[in-house]
């Protein structure tokens, strides 16, 4: 569907209004999910481990979701509110029955509920968002979402570093912010998703085998994403847990997590959305790799406040980047009906690696230094990298036409 000026204006208006709502459940998973459980709940590294792979869990799913939103016949943005609704459903019984087995279970299925929507909203910003202007609306909404992490995770960690126990209050919050983020996901514009005639759930897999590029991109993907999701929830652990020395307080575990790298991006988000629509794809892919690579080096090889700043910002910088490309690669890659098919093959696979990486580096952590892990992750980053560096001068017109391959019922 070609973006018309008042369906890009509603988007726009109702995306901005769920940034809100998104920044704060952000905060959820990267943040105060591990805290709670590692503080209050004292829990061990399976327990912790699954808590930082619920959003991964739902990107794994995110194909089964799509078939799903297909089966419905119910507008793509529709779909998605009811996705999300089930996320507060989630957060509001484990504020009423506070145990760590309910915690961690609909602690799962909450974050997994959150990105399980993402493949479904991407159509609608393919519908709604002009090809030329999506990396700049993207990126306006998405400070909106940053702002409102920066914000929401001092304010978080400051009430539970003065009171552990008020955490029922902060889980009730994050069950209003998915209600509220289904409500605005539901007012977008958007149509049912087009019928494939086929309902088997990893139909779009098929394409990794016609798309050399889209195949390229996602091995990529893969090794920089497993080494990336294997540091990301160690962050916290590293900071939280005594044993590693840091002893830090809530308020300085949000900071160095939550705050100070989301103000970079937060600074960085625009210059990364006009780059999006401007540079070349796979430069931006490479220069974001060495950013990530640099970021866990700096934060998990130093032992002083000041590798911890300049890790959070690095990383930060990067994620800023991540974020856009991440969410907008696919739109470059599919035709155009079938970015909602790219992107959940995209989804699943980036679930994949972040249902594994977590369980790995908790487990890991039990055998080797957090350090020697920042190394050998700096080191998968580098060797994805190198699969791209080749890339680099690819002609996007050039670009043969994806193969189309039949839709046939399994």
């Amino acid at each position: 569907m070609t973006a018309n000026a008042n369906a890009t204006e509603l988007t726009f208006r109702h995306e901005r209004r769920r940034a809100v709502a998104t920044g704060m459940i952000e905060t959820a998973g990267t943040i105060f999910l591990l805290l709670i459980a590692t503080r209050w709940f004292h829990a061990g590294a399976t327990a912790k481990a699954l808590l930082a792979s619920g959003g991964s869990l739902g990107l794994l799913l995110s194909p089964v979701v799509v078939t799903w939103a297909e089966a419905s016949r119910l507008p793509v943005a529709r779909a998605a509110a009811l996705v999300l609704a089930t996320g507060a459903v989630c957060f509001a019984v484990m504020a009423a029955v506070p145990v760590l087995p309910v915690f961690v279970g609909f602690g799962v299925l909450a974050m997994a509920t959150s990105s399980a929507a993402i493949p479904l909203m991407t159509q609608v910003y393919h519908e709604n968002y002009p090809a030329g202007e999506r990396g700049r609306l993207f990126s306006k909404t998405l400070m909106i979402r940053i702002g409102t992490t920066v914000a929401f995770a001092q304010l978080a960690g400051d009430a539970l570093n003065r009171e552990m126990a008020w955490f029922q209050g902060l889980l009730v919050v994050f069950a209003a912010a998915f209600a509220f983020a289904s409500y605005c996901a539901s007012r977008c514009p958007s149509q049912p998703l087009p019928v494939s005639g086929n309902n088997h759930p990893l139909r779009s897999f098929r394409y990794i085998q016609t798309d050399r590029l889209f195949r390229t991109t996602l091995l990529c993907w893969m090794l920089m994403g497993f080494a990336n999701l294997m540091m990301f929830p160690l962050r916290v652990e590293y900071l939280a847990n005594p044993k590693y020395g840091m002893n830090l307080t809530v308020s300085e575990i949000a900071l160095y997590v939550g705050v100070l790298p989301n103000l970079a991006r937060l600074l960085l988000s625009p210059l990364w959305g006009w780059l999006f629509d401007h540079l070349n794809f796979f430069l931006m892919r490479v220069v974001l790799n060495v950013g990530f690579a640099l970021g866990i080096l700096a934060f998990f090889t130093s032992h002083d406040r000041a590798g911890l700043i300049v890790g959070a910002i690095v990383f930060g910088v990067s994620n800023a980047g991540g974020d856009v490309a991440w969410g907008l690669w696919v739109t470059k890659f599919a035709p155009p009906e079938r970015v909602t098919d790219y992107m959940s093959v995209h989804t699943s696979l980036t679930g994949l690696r972040g249902v594994i990486a977590p369980l790995a580096a908790f487990h890991l952590l039990g055998l080797y230094s957090v350090a020697t892990l920042g190394w050998a992750c700096a080191a998968m980053i580098v060797s994805a990298t190198l699969l791209l560096v080749p890339e680099i001068s690819f002609k996007w017109s050039h670009r043969p036409a994806v193969p189309v391959v039949e839709d046939v019922s399994e």
